[in-house]
C-alpha cells in the first residue's frame, strides 16, 4: 500500500484564523494533523482514530449525532466543524450555545477535494493542501491507468450496513470505479440520503451477480460468512469464489484523507486480487 507523505510543516507565527476548533466528525481531524495544524484542535469526535494520537492528546466530546454541549462549550472553540445533514440537530443545538458552526455535506471524491481545500483555508494551509492533494491525485491516475489495462473489471457489491442492507454512497462508488470495479447499484450511490440506498429485497444484490463484495458496516465488524450463507446467495460469485472482503469504516465511509489513500488502495487491492485469480483459472 502506497502511503502519501505528510506535508512538510515549517516553523511559523501564529495564522489568522480559527485557533480553536472542535471537529465533530474523523475525517476533518486527520487532515488538520496532516497538514501540521493539530494545535487548533480543542475536541474530536469519539469514533476518532486517525491519526490515533489525537485520542490521546485531544479531548473527545461528541459522537455522531450528538454531543457534550456543556464541555464543547466549555472548550470556548471558535469554530466547530462537523459533516453530513444527519448533525443538523447537533450543529442547532451548538448554534443555539453561542458557537461558530460549519457543516459540509461533501458527497462526491471531487466534494471532498473541494472540502479539503476549504478547511485547509480557513487556517491558512493551501499551500500545503494543495500539494497533499496533487500527490493524491497523481496516485489515482496511477491507480486508473493500472486498471484500464485489466481484460475485464469486478462487478462489486459494496455494503455499507447489513440490517437494512445498505449499498454504496457515492464518493465509494467513484472509488470503486476508480479503483479497477464497477459498483452494481449505480443508480443508488447518487442518492444523498442513506434511507435511498436501502435494499429492501434480499436477493437483489444476488440478481446482480457481484464478483466481488466488500463490506463495511459503520464500525461493527463485517461477517462475511453471515452474507455468504443469505438465503440463495451460495451461487453469487463473490460468494463460490471466496471474494468477500472488508474494509473498517474509518478508511472508507469518512468523506476525508483516509477514503481516498488507504480505503482507495484497499479496493484496488482486492480488484487486483480478482484479476489475477482470474488469469489463473483453466479455460472451460
Amino acid at each position: 500500500m502506497q502511503t502519501l507523505q505528510q506535508p512538510a510543516r515549517p516553523a511559523k507565527p501564529a495564522q489568522p484564523g480559527p485557533q480553536r476548533i472542535v471537529c465533530l466528525t474523523e475525517e476533518t481531524t486527520e487532515w488538520l494533523y496532516l497538514l501540521g495544524e493539530e494545535d487548533r484542535i480543542v475536541g474530536i469526535s469519539g469514533y476518532t482514530v486517525r491519526p490515533r494520537r489525537a485520542r490521546t492528546e485531544k479531548p473527545r466530546v461528541s459522537a455522531f449525532l450528538s454531543g457534550k454541549i456543556d464541555q464543547i462549550v466549555a472548550l470556548q472553540p471558535d469554530l466547530v466543524i462537523g459533516f453530513s445533514d444527519m448533525q443538523a440537530a447537533l450543529a442547532d443545538q451548538l448554534i443555539r450555545a453561542g458557537l461558530n458552526v460549519f457543516i459540509t455535506n461533501q458527497r462526491s471524491v471531487a466534494q471532498i477535494f473541494d472540502t479539503l481545500r476549504l478547511v485547509a483555508a480557513l487556517v491558512g494551509a493551501q499551500e500545503r493542501a494543495q500539494a497533499w492533494i496533487a500527490q493524491c491525485q497523481a496516485r489515482h491516475a496511477q491507480i486508473a491507468a493500472v486498471a484500464a489495462g485489466w481484460p475485464q473489471r469486478p462487478r462489486v457489491y459494496f455494503e455499507e450496513w447489513d440490517e437494512p442492507m445498505i449499498s454504496a454512497i457515492q464518493w465509494v462508488s467513484e472509488l470503486i470505479t476508480l479503483a479497477g470495479g464497477d459498483d452494481v447499484f449505480p443508480e443508488r450511490a447518487v442518492m444523498s440520503l442513506g434511507r435511498d440506498r436501502v435494499i429492501a429485497d434480499l436477493q437483489e444484490p444476488a440478481r446482480r451477480v457481484p464478483d466481488v463484495i466488500v463490506g463495511s458496516w459503520c464500525g461493527k465488524k463485517f461477517r462475511a460468512e453471515k452474507v455468504a450463507g443469505r438465503p440463495a446467495w451460495a451461487e453469487v460469485p463473490a460468494v463460490r469464489d471466496g471474494q468477500l472482503h472488508e474494509i473498517k469504516s474509518c478508511d472508507i465511509l469518512q468523506p476525508g484523507p483516509a477514503a481516498l489513500t488507504d480505503g482507495l488502495e484497499q479496493l484496488h487491492r482486492f480488484f487486483l486480487g480478482w484479476v489475477q485469480a482470474r488469469a489463473t483459472q483453466p479455460l472451460p
